[in-house]
Order: structure tokens, then sequence, then C-alpha cells
């Protein structure tokens, strides 16, 4: 078991000490240390009630932890909301990715931060530059799209994937929390959601990659954490342990 990043030099992105979460007299997480780096994907698995969402919900603002420390850049902080964990550069893209079905890719792109002009005390949506830019930032991680203006709700979940990936390394994410990204995607259309993880950590981003799919999480990620009844299992770099391993420890079976 390591503690270390394959290639995650220097401080990390996140660090979570200790983090203690309970819901009266329920233990969510007990005690668990948590660690992405830069240029890193971090897969994140347990089963279903392990604790995972728990731990992200505490790094993204949405839960308090009742103890323990996180640290961005090496630096305490305290996260008492999303809009505060969205100011640190951490970006999450939920399984349903909060994305208007009836908006352009662009509009989706820049919702809540659109590009206005002024004339005086009139304001409108430049349109023209919200296009320029949304299509350059998805092509700068190799996402080609057919046209800026195409509603989000004619697009295949991959592609969905794609403009939530994208929106977040635009706005100067230092971190990408990807939930179940792959979840009910067709063989080529998880492909592309891989290509797009593997380029937003190319481009110095860390990625935290939660997933029920430990064949999908093993192309990508550089180490796993593996949480199990609100408890730290441990954290294993690739050329540690194999898919069947990732598996057993899931699931508390004997590591053969």
């Amino acid at each position: 078991m390591t503690d270390h990043a394959q290639g995650g030099n220097g401080t990390p992105v996140v660090r979570m000490e200790n983090i203690v979460k309970r819901f009266g007299t329920i233990t969510a997480l007990n005690g668990v240390n948590f660690t992405v780096h830069r240029h890193e994907v971090m897969g994140l698995l347990g089963d279903n009630g392990a604790g995972k969402s728990t731990l992200i919900k505490v790094l993204t603002g949405v839960h308090t932890p009742t103890s323990g420390q996180i640290f961005i850049d090496g630096q305490p902080v305290q996260i008492p909301s999303p809009r505060v964990a969205r100011a640190l550069g951490i970006e999450t893209c939920y399984q349903d990715l909060a994305l208007v079905p009836l908006m352009s890719i662009t509009r989706n792109f820049f919702l809540g931060r659109e590009i206005t002009r002024h004339v005086g005390p009139i304001a409108w949506l430049d349109m023209a530059e919200m296009d320029h830019k949304s299509r350059d930032a998805l092509q700068d991680i190799g996402i080609k799209i057919r046209s800026p203006r195409e509603k989000v709700g004619k697009l295949s979940g991959g592609e969905r994937q794609s403009i939530a990936i994208g929106r977040a390394r635009y706005f100067g994410a230092r971190l990408l929390i990807l939930d179940e990204p792959t979840s009910a995607l067709s063989v080529g259309e998880t492909h592309k959601v891989l290509t797009y993880t593997l380029h937003a950590k190319e481009r110095g981003l860390g990625v935290i990659f939660i997933t029920h799919n430990v064949g999908h999480v093993y192309q990508v990620a550089d180490r796993f954490t593996i949480i199990r009844h609100g408890e730290l299992v441990g954290t294993y770099g690739r050329d540690e342990v194999n898919e069947k391993d990732i598996a057993a420890l899931i699931t508390g079976e004997r590591v053969k």
C-alpha cells in the first residue's frame, strides 16, 4: 500500500486528514485520509453505503465534517458550502451533470458565468464571444463539437460528459470530481469519457473518479482509494493491485 502518487511529486492539490462524519449516532466516516495530486487520476471506490459519497460531500461543502482537516495546496481550509468549494477550484460533474437539455452547449458552458456587453444601463449576452470561447476550451482538451449552438439535449451521454469536463477545466478547476461518469454509457461513449479524463489529467488537474465499475477506472487511474463501512481500507498504486484485487478489497474478501 502506498501514500505517494505515481509521478505526483510536490504538495497534493487536496489532502483530507482523519475525516470523521457522524449523523446522530451513525458514523458515516471514521478517520479517513485521502490525497490527490495534480496530474493524477485517483479512483475512489467502495460498495453502496461505503462512505465515498459522504467523503466527497464533505470535500465539496455539502456536509461539514464532525472532525478532521482539509488542505488545499497545503493550506488548511474550511469548506462550509459548495460555493466556497467552487471558489477553491473544486468542480464536480454529477451523474445528472447539472446541464439544461433545452439550452445550447454555449449557454450550458457559461451557465451562471455569462459574458455580457453593456451600453449604458443595457446589458445583453455576448453569444459570439461565448461561442468562440466554449469551442476553443473544449478543443483544448481534445473535444470537437459540431456547433456551440447545438442543444445539449441532442448530445450523447459521452458528449454531455465532455461539456461538463471542459467547463470545469476552463473555469480554473484545480480538482475535478467525476461521479459515476461512465454509468449507462455505451462502449464507444465510455471510451470517449475515459479519454477526456486523461486529457484533463494531462492539463494539470487532479481528478477523482468515483465508480462501481472497476474495469473502467482501472484504465485511467494512477492510484485507488478504497473505503468500506466508512473506514479507509487503503490507497494502492497501479503496480500494487490488479482489478481482481480491487474488487476483493471493496467487498472485504481475502486478496490472494
